[in-house]
């Protein structure tokens, strides 16, 4: 909550917290006084809200999606992008990006939609190949999905350097900026899509908890116990495709938050997926939507992409990590 008011008061143009506060208040149709807080009112509601918002779901999703990987690799150095999602997503984006502007640009209309569609089917069709690659006489070998995302994800890397290489200026600048990562350009039209796919991801995952934690011991195991392990390794594959596909289309490439978050969070609270499930959640939006607010500050009026701030905090951060268990 601190985080998210403290994004919704500062930026280029800071507020004082109690306006942002009465602002919020009040948009939520909470009836006080409004003498002088017009201008507040415009700059929360219009610009700052649905950026917070898009910045909490895209945290909180990752970071769920980071959990579930780690889940199923058993590993928890496991990232939600060794599936091939989102490798697949920032390829779907390219196209759409690039073959747009080729063919005579996007319409404006259909700009933001077509963009994050395109970036969403990208996902979910290389996170599907990867699954059915790993697929072998009714059996998923979690090593061989592993494998396939690797080489897919380079596969998609290097098709991603082909559309760079034949992009103009302007779509050359556009594809970069979007593979750093951005909150900017926020919108509720935007913002819905990714809405309800962390409420769908932030129901399903929490009650495979259990499940999670029978897997940590090994599969055949979790078998012993009850569980179908082919079916929790179909949906925690579904889940993450559906929600970092759905964050990468609205925000573009945001690296470390489903590495670092519930690799710190499984140090602080422990493995029970009961408890780490939700604290990862929270956390990831924390983190997210304070390196949003530290791309906004560090170089005023001009702005980091978010990216850039997640893997400057995460990858000195995870660094002591490793070697930290090392000793």
């Amino acid at each position: 909550m601190l985080a998210f008011w403290l994004s919704l008061a500062l930026g280029p143009v800071s507020l004082p917290l109690l306006d942002t506060l009465k602002a919020g208040l009040r948009l939520l149709g909470v009836p006080l006084d409004g003498a002088g807080l017009q201008q507040a009112e415009l700059i929360v509601g219009q610009i700052r809200l649905p950026r917070s918002l898009l910045g909490l779901a895209v945290g909180a999703v990752l970071a769920l999606s980071g959990v579930a990987m780690q889940g199923l690799f058993r590993n928890p150095l496991a990232d939600p992008g060794l599936v091939g999602v989102s490798s697949g997503a920032a390829l779907g984006a390219a196209l759409a990006i690039v073959l747009g502007s080729l063919w005579g640009g996007i319409p404006e209309a259909l700009g933001p939609y077509l963009l994050s569609l395109c970036a969403f089917a990208g996902g979910l069709g290389v996170t599907a190949l990867v699954y059915r690659l790993g697929r072998h006489q009714g059996q998923t070998s979690v090593a061989t999905m592993l494998l396939a995302g690797v080489a897919l994800t380079a596969l998609a890397g290097a098709a991603i350097g082909l559309l760079t290489y034949l992009a103009d200026d302007a779509t050359l600048r556009t594809l970069t900026f979007w593979n750093m990562g951005s909150l900017n350009g926020a919108s509720y039209a935007r913002l819905w899509p990714l809405l309800v796919v962390l409420v769908l991801v932030a129901c399903w995952l929490p009650r495979r908890a259990a499940a999670l934690n029978a897997l940590l011991l090994g599969e055949s195991e979790a078998r012993h116990l009850g569980f179908e392990v082919e079916r929790l390794k179909r949906e925690l594959v579904f889940c993450t495709a559906l929600g970092v596909g759905a964050a990468v289309a609205a925000a573009g490439l945001i690296g470390f938050v489903g590495l670092v978050v519930p690799h710190l969070l499984r140090l602080l609270v422990g493995p029970d997926h009961r408890i780490l499930l939700p604290a990862s959640a929270l956390a990831g939006a924390s983190l997210l939507l304070l390196a949003d607010l530290l791309a906004r500050l560090l170089m005023t009026p001009a702005e980091l992409p978010i990216g850039i701030v997640t893997a400057l905090l995460g990858a000195p951060f995870f660094l002591y990590l490793l070697v930290r268990e090392r000793r």
